[in-house]
């Protein structure tokens, strides 16, 4: 069950088994628990999806009944477990009471599965330690880490053809197939000759994105810079906005006659239909962007590009383009993310925080050739309760300028208080995503990562040790995991033509 949305073939699978196939409970549910595992995607609330009982009752009336069964003989379970702990059978019951009892789908897909499992080792740690700590303390053995990969045969090979006959070249092609092979670029990493191959290929790439987004937006950028790319849903926890506030950063630096590394900003995704928050992050950014992009002062040295409609197609040809990866969201709150993959196999290098999939590329990588800023989980979590954004922004003379920046309607002429309620959540000392508390920190790394890309040796050793070390985050190996541990199929071997 590939989150919680397909959680009813729980109750359905028994409603089969029992109403159709005349099976008794037990025999039902034996069967039923050995066939369902559950992948959880996200540590956000959708994680603890609920679906009211009025509507089962209505629509379901048997599943519904199942399901309450299913949760009777489950707090016996509790029960037996932990004797006269009320509070626990409360926070585990499938049902959760009050005016509107709701059934707790998630929990469903936990009590019928086999197997339960997170997509990157933190995020698995945080279900675990969190989110589903009752559950891991009733059934440690059920709970286990899949980390997410991508496919190097669309994300490296169809997508960008000149890096990967580069590759081919120097280590032959069996990384196709396996992609730990890539470690045997770190050989070529200190290799003069294979560095400037190596640069060919991502200018080639950048000029490709540039004549992409010239077509889509036209604004002309400059390949030459350094291309910092942030595409992915667009949500208040990946931190749109965080860039965004460095973009002005760099505008009001640049403004004041202070040098900075020409950098073009590309930033694109999609909003959920209802999100309104999201949406209005997608307003700032194009109107932050128009001011940018029409200013003198600004040629050669800062653009910002919101690339409209983005979608896969588009991210085969953004992917290959990008220098640096920004990987920014608030610790724990990504569970994995695979962009971060798509762009580290590609060569670019990621800042980002130690959320979802990025501790083990940092890990893979070297901390060395990855730019890690920001509070970690437990930080945050010490942080809570004391946390107070506006003295934060009071103590930062910049971070105060690109506020006031913003509040004074300089991106927003004609639209009075347009930013005022994304202003006003980071100001919030309830804000989730601490935005605010990371600001300095980000900044100070995005400064770090342009003086490395002026180094143009060292940052072509780093591009390439990301590239290399990207096996582990192959579909393939994800896979494997999978199927050692949960699926255990017999691998079919094709005939050879």
């Amino acid at each position: 069950m590939n989150d919680t949305h397909p959680a009813i073939a729980v109750a359905e699978l028994m409603r089969l088994l029992m109403d159709v196939h005349l099976m008794e409970w037990d025999e039902a549910w034996e069967i039923t628990r050995n066939t369902m595992a559950y992948t959880n995607h996200t540590l956000l609330p959708e994680a603890l999806e609920m679906w009211p009982v009025s509507m089962f009752r209505r629509l379901l009336p048997r599943i519904l009944d199942i399901i309450y069964e299913i949760n009777a003989r489950f707090i016996v379970e509790i029960s037996q477990r932990w004797p006269g702990d009320n509070d626990r059978i409360a926070r585990m019951s499938l049902i959760q009471e009050g005016r509107e009892p709701m059934v707790r789908m998630a929990y469903l897909a936990i009590v019928g599965s086999f197997s339960v499992n997170g997509v990157a080792a933190l995020h698995s740690k945080l279900l675990r330690e969190g989110l589903f700590r009752d559950f891991a303390e009733m059934w440690p053995k059920k709970f286990n880490n899949k980390t997410n990969g991508v496919t190097q045969r669309r994300w490296l090979a169809a997508c960008n053809k000149g890096l990967a006959k580069l590759i081919t070249e120097k280590i032959g092609d069996a990384w196709i197939t396996n992609l730990s092979e890539l470690e045997k670029l770190k050989e070529f990493a200190d290799d003069p000759g294979f560095h400037k191959a190596w640069r060919s290929v991502k200018l080639a790439n950048k000029v490709k994105l540039a004549r992409a987004v010239q077509k889509k937006t036209g604004v002309v950028v400059d390949p030459g810079t350094l291309f910092d790319v942030q595409v992915k849903r667009i949500h208040e926890y990946k931190r749109q906005f965080l860039n965004v506030l460095h973009a002005v950063y760099l505008y009001d630096r640049i403004r004041r006659d202070i040098d900075v590394v020409p950098r073009t900003i590309v930033i694109g995704g999609k909003a959920a239909p209802g999100y309104v928050m999201a949406k209005n992050v997608i307003k700032c950014i194009n109107n932050v962007a128009r001011v940018i992009n029409t200013d003198p002062a600004m040629e050669d040295k800062l653009q910002l590009i919101f690339y409209p409609d983005y979608n896969v197609s588009a991210m085969e040809v953004i992917c290959p383009a990008a220098d640096l990866s920004e990987q920014i969201s608030t610790a724990g709150k990504e569970a994995s993310g695979t962009g971060n993959m798509k762009f580290m196999m590609n060569g670019a290098v990621t800042i980002g925080t130690l959320d979802g999939a990025n501790v083990e590329i940092r890990e893979a990588v070297g901390n060395e050739n990855f730019f890690l800023f920001g509070l970690t989980v437990d930080e945050i979590a010490e942080l809570r309760g004391q946390y107070n954004p506006r003295a934060i922004i009071d103590s930062d003379k910049d971070f105060s300028r690109v506020v006031q920046l913003l509040q004074s309607g300089h991106f927003s002429r004609f639209e009075a208080d347009v930013f005022g309620p994304m202003i006003q959540s980071i100001l919030e000392p309830s804000d989730p995503w601490m935005t605010a508390a990371d600001f300095r920190s980000f900044v100070d790394m995005q400064t770090a990562a342009a003086e490395a890309y002026c180094d143009v040796e060292h940052w072509t050793r780093m591009s390439i040790l990301n590239t290399a070390a990207s096996g582990r985050f192959s579909t393939d190996r994800t896979m494997r995991d999978y199927n050692e541990d949960i699926w255990r199929v017999e691998p079919i071997s094709l005939p050879k033509r």
